[in-house]
């Protein structure tokens, strides 16, 4: 019976290989495969394909001629493949379904492609990497190989060298230049091994040259080791070395093709964002080493709650950003509350003290009105700066009456005793608007003292101090250490402006609560910079 088994797995493969090489399937196609696969796998014992391919058949018409494309076909057949797997058998008999025992994208993202006109050669080949599960795709000709590599991008390239009607030399060159922004792994499998020959392979671009006669063993050896490494390569540029999180760059990756599932196919996804709370405290208190293990330790306790398939990031800074496929506003915020329950038990311990961590979040849901990447992250943000400013420690879901007058006024307050320097400081914040809805004020002091007896401070609003370091009477390191010790210090960003260059002052100034400190003379530009640069410490 095991060569009857083995018969319907070959079948398999080569259906998949035909499709493979089309632009769509008919649906009654794909209704046919399925019903045959359904009576001749429960005749060979195959039960478990047998159910699967009954599950499959509910979901096709057996006269639609309606055209079904490459994503839309292959998450239905390609978990197919994997049954065959060592082992797999008893994983699915243990309660679990071939489509929870199979990674559909790590099959797809594992094909290779042999470019070889030795049809005997290649059959061989196909045999003994299909029996390790990986998808093969044949081209007897240079010109098919390279039509094959532009339509599928496989992750492995097997050339030979020497092929009838054309140099393999040049079209490994052609390949290679087209591969090295995917850095997709090529070996040059050949019969011929003289030196010049591996010489110029691997100054083309090979990675490596084998004969023909190589042990199949050794074979897969290697390629298992070159797909490892071209895997290493590819989570190096999307994870952030500090948190092992993804990094922004996958976010937006991902992002994207989520939004494009969703016009698509209607699949609907949510995005989180995450914020630390207070986390500039626990730095300026515990320092930065103790910061960065609660980053490190949010990370780990998110990832054995999160599910596969979702997608965590760091955003930037204390931030992180989570996309949860299939997930609605209020599935999602179960998921994250989940999180914070487990978060607020994780106990911090400092060289004198222990403290725990929260968290806020904001969620937005994909939608027709909202199906673009800046607007999706812009609600979610907004979200989570409403939970911020409802006391932190929760979890908003974005709806529409947020974007409206949901920010506070941001007052820019220029502090210094020269009317001159303080017209120069205020030019640039007239036309300023850090977001949207923001409104922003600037006003005007002349000395320090009678700012801090002005009635400045406004509970629920936001404030930048452009603060002079030498003014007579209040100085303005006093009026910094004032304000530091009588307001709410997320709230409230100061700047130091003085032409004062002194190392010590500028470390004092630093100590005691300034934010940055701009030495005088300084350009109008410059100084908006830094403060845009600095800013989102209050506004989230």
């Amino acid at each position: 019976m095991n060569k009857y088994k083995e018969l319907v797995q070959q079948r398999i493969s080569i259906t998949i290989d035909s499709w493979f090489e089309r632009k769509g399937v008919e649906e009654q196609e794909l209704y046919r495969f399925f019903h045959n696969l359904k009576g001749t796998s429960g005749t060979v014992g195959l039960i478990d394909i047998q159910h699967y391919a009954e599950d499959k058949l509910l979901l096709f018409q057996e006269d639609s001629s309606a055209i079904i494309q490459y994503n839309d076909w292959a998450k239905h057949v390609y978990p197919l493949i994997q049954f065959f797997e060592e082992n797999q058998e008893s994983a699915v008999n243990e309660g679990n379904t071939i489509s929870d025992v199979v990674d559909v994208s790590d099959v797809m993202s594992k094909r290779i492609l042999i470019i070889d006109s030795d049809i005997e050669f290649t059959a061989y080949l196909k045999e003994v990497l299909e029996k390790r599960l990986y998808p093969v795709s044949i081209a007897l000709s240079a010109a098919t190989g390279l039509k094959f590599f532009y339509d599928r991008k496989p992750a492995l390239i097997l050339l030979n060298v020497y092929l009838p009607e054309s140099n393999g030399i040049e079209e490994l060159k052609q390949i290679v230049l087209k591969a090295k922004q995917d850095h997709i792994p090529i070996i040059v499998i050949s019969s011929k091994q003289s030196k010049q020959q591996i010489i110029e392979a691997y100054r083309a671009g090979a990675m490596d040259y084998l004969s023909k006669s190589i042990d199949p063993d050794i074979l897969l050896a290697i390629i298992d080791n070159r797909l490892q490494m071209k895997l290493d390569w590819e989570r190096s540029i999307v994870i952030d070395e500090l948190t092992g999180a993804y990094n922004r760059k996958h976010f937006n990756l991902v992002l994207n093709h989520l939004i494009s599932e969703y016009e698509r196919s209607g699949a609907n996804f949510s995005v989180v964002m995450l914020d630390l709370d207070h986390f500039k405290r626990i730095n300026d208190t515990y320092g930065h080493l103790m910061g960065d293990e609660v980053l490190k330790r949010c990370i780990v306790t998110f990832q054995n709650i999160i599910r596969q398939g979702d997608v965590l990031c760091r955003y930037g800074g204390e931030e992180f950003v989570l996309l949860l496929p299939h997930t609605n506003a209020l599935e999602s915020e179960a998921i994250v509350q989940l999180m914070r329950e487990q978060f607020s038990q994780v106990l911090f311990r400092a060289e004198t003290e222990s403290f725990y961590v929260t968290f806020s979040s904001g969620i937005s849901e994909i939608n027709a009105r909202n199906n673009h990447p800046e607007k999706l992250v812009e609600e979610a943000d907004q979200a989570l700066y409403k939970a911020k400013r409802s006391g932190r420690n929760q979890t908003v879901i974005y709806h529409e009456e947020l974007g409206i007058g949901s920010e506070p006024d941001l007052h820019v307050m220029i502090i210094d005793d020269d009317a001159i320097m303080r017209q120069i400081i205020a030019k640039p914040f007239l036309s300023w608007q850090p977001s949207a809805n923001m409104n922003v004020n600037v006003t005007e002091f002349s000395d320090g003292t009678s700012f801090i007896q002005s009635d400045w401070y406004k509970p629920g609003d936001k404030f930048i101090l452009l603060l002079d370091g030498t003014m007579p009477g209040l100085d303005g390191m006093d009026v910094l250490r004032q304000v530091r010790n009588s307001h709410p210090e997320q709230d409230i960003l100061i700047v130091m402006l003085t032409a004062r260059n002194n190392q010590a002052d500028i470390v004092h100034a630093l100590q005691i609560g300034a934010d940055d400190y701009i030495i005088k003379p300084f350009y109008q530009e410059e100084l908006l910079s830094r403060v845009e640069r600095l800013v989102h410490r209050i506004l989230h």
